[in-house]
């Protein structure tokens, strides 16, 4: 238990009253905690529609996969990628900031867009808020060079019980051109530790899977630290032939904000993963100047920079300019009889990808929870001249 001295110690003398009438309306709120207002100091400056870009700052880890000649060992670095992209989703901001920050809430139509150039060619980014009641973003990354491409989209439902629970929808497909090969990935649980002192942090909790249309299924379970024991953000992983869980071909342990070793079924050790050592490659994007105005930095340019100076009374006017902007934008569309054109993604009633590989693992669609199942649209995407003036070879 905490004491009354410890509650809020992350947390400036100045904010400690605003921090505790947080914690209190958390306690007592009902319903969907993403629709509650956080106070303005634990704001980030950064749109949730940029977080689409960590499932791709090892882009060399990313088309590993592609030059595997051996299904299950393709299966094992699809599963290597993945685990290498935990650290920069859900721990990298806590590190950077100090602690977990609340990301803005994007507006429908919001973009983020980019590329990464290293020695795995050039990889691409795009990000879409496709969705605003409820929050969904779909993203899509891909490498032409070594024919790799993700797609997925996801949103995410908010509780409290002890301490705040987030369970994502939605789910990742991962598709590799050489074999024709598909990879559906299922996205973790998550709670907030250390909330209680303002110093909060991402823990994952539970079980996700990857399951590859080639017959291998890979099975991550996530322990974080518990009371008495354990270290914070660990995990087991397993790789085996579908629907054959004892029959294990590799096995992955360790922390994924740290190291973990890999091993094959003779608990021989194959390779030792430092996800502290290994470097991201930075993301390029346009200037503010050459973006689009529904491009994330520069709509959010005023509020980011208000929040960076400490500024919330014109952190809080910049936020209601633009969620009004976007109420009568609604409102005109609702009176025209229309509804907002996605621009680089659509709405599916169904994907044979998806059911096929969701049949092996139990997952299910949700769609009534992420206003559809969503799906990059090429025909969109070369169409959609507008926003990618600043962005090569989108």
């Amino acid at each position: 238990m905490s004491s009354s001295k410890d509650e809020g110690a992350g947390v400036a003398p100045q904010n400690k009253g605003s921090w505790s009438s947080f914690l209190k309306s958390i306690a007592s709120f009902s319903g969907d905690l993403s629709s509650l207002t956080a106070p303005p100091f634990i704001l980030s400056t950064t749109s949730l529609v940029e977080y689409s870009a960590y499932w791709t700052e090892h882009p060399s880890l990313f088309v590993a996969p592609a030059s595997e000649p051996d299904p299950a060992k393709r299966a094992l670095l699809v599963l290597r990628w993945f685990l290498s992209t935990l650290k920069q989703q859900y721990s990298s901001r806590s590190e950077k900031l100090g602690s977990e920050k609340k990301p803005l809430n994007p507006f429908l139509g919001e973009l983020f867009l980019g590329r990464w150039e290293d020695a795995a060619g050039t990889t691409q980014l795009v990000s879409e808020q496709v969705s605003h009641h409820p929050p969904v973003t779909a993203y899509c990354i891909w490498n032409d060079q070594h024919g790799v491409r993700l797609q997925g989209y996801n949103a995410q439902k908010a509780s409290f019980s002890r301490t705040i629970h987030v369970k994502q929808i939605g789910h990742a497909l991962l598709h590799l051109d050489r074999y024709n090969e598909d990879y559906l990935i299922t996205l973790p649980a998550l709670h907030i530790e250390g909330l209680i002192y303002g110093n909060p942090f991402v823990e994952l909790n539970k079980a996700t899977y990857i399951q590859s249309s080639s017959g291998y299924t890979a099975k991550i379970d996530y322990s974080g630290k518990g009371w008495l024991s354990g270290k914070k953000n660990s995990f087991t992983a397993t790789v085996y032939p579908e629907r054959k869980e004892k029959d294990i071909l590799y096995e992955i342990s360790g922390q994924w904000t740290d190291n973990f070793t890999i091993r094959d079924g003779k608990k021989r050790e194959v390779e030792t993963y430092s996800a502290k050592s290994n470097k991201t490659t930075p993301l390029i994007v346009a200037p503010i100047e050459q973006q689009d105005t529904c491009e994330t930095r520069r709509a959010w340019r005023s509020v980011a920079a208000a929040i960076s100076k400490g500024d919330m009374d014109t952190t809080s006017m910049e936020k209601s300019k633009i969620e009004n902007s976007q109420r009568e934008l609604r409102k005109k569309e609702q009176a025209e009889g229309r509804e907002w054109e996605r621009r680089f993604f659509s709405k599916v009633s169904s994907d044979p990808i998806f059911e096929k590989l969701a049949s092996g693992i139990g997952e299910r669609s949700e769609t009534d929870k992420t206003g559809g199942m969503w799906r990059f649209d090429v025909g969109k995407a070369q169409r959609a001249q507008a926003p990618t003036q600043g962005h090569q070879g989108l």
